[in-house]
């Protein structure tokens, strides 16, 4: 799991000092690939766009009142956030049952919404660049004078990323499905020991889109 654009969620009722150790499958299409254990504690990472104070319709994440499945992990119930003097969100608050660790609830109530996330005080920080095609075909390949109709989006550096602890260990060239975010590659040039840069080179499609 990664989060490229993170914004802080703080379960109130998990104990304040309790880290713990979660079982994670590695791929549910492959069991053959073993699992591994990731940390969770009461300070998380999410992405900034799985929070809307006021959400459209068919938006199933975190907002006030409603309850997500983390991932692997458990049922939380956003009760609110809070924001800096300029109005931006700074943190996301939540509960949390405890009866539904591992993502189920032994009721049986079902929610709509998965998100995925890292625990902040074992979070791996690192730069993450997304590319994109370099020609904007959608528009054409060229524009009225004949040049090439490059894509000024076709590269985003995102500097604060936090990654599960154990990806600190990638070397170059190591490839990983950040879930929900696409593939990733580890790049050969500029990643350091301890400090891998992830190139990504597979894109995923989301179901849902914001409206305009």
């Amino acid at each position: 799991m990664a989060v490229l654009n993170p914004i802080k969620l703080i379960i109130d009722n998990y104990p304040e000092d309790q880290m713990e150790e979660l079982d994670v499958v590695n791929n549910l299409e492959n069991p053959e690939l073993g699992s591994r254990t990731i940390p969770f504690g009461r300070e998380l990472y999410i992405e900034a766009d799985d929070f809307m104070e006021e959400p459209p319709k068919k938006y199933f994440r975190m907002f006030p009142g409603n309850e997500v499945r983390l991932m692997n992990a458990y049922f939380v119930k956003c009760t609110g956030c809070v924001k800096d003097e300029n109005g931006n969100i700074v943190e996301v608050h939540g509960t949390y049952d405890p009866a539904s660790k591992g993502g189920n609830s032994p009721d049986g109530r079902k929610v709509k919404g998965t998100i995925h996330w890292v625990a902040a005080k074992t979070a791996f920080h690192t730069e993450v660049r997304l590319y994109e095609n370099l020609v904007d075909e959608e528009k054409g390949k060229l524009n009225e004078d004949g040049t090439l109709n490059f894509n000024p989006n076709s590269l985003t550096v995102l500097k604060d990323c936090v990654l599960e602890p154990s990806l600190k260990d990638a070397k170059a060239y190591d490839s990983f499905q950040f879930v929900r975010n696409g593939f990733f590659c580890v790049d050969c040039k500029d990643s350091e020991e301890g400090k891998p840069v992830f190139n990504r080179i597979v894109s995923l499609k989301s179901s849902f889109k914001l409206p305009k």
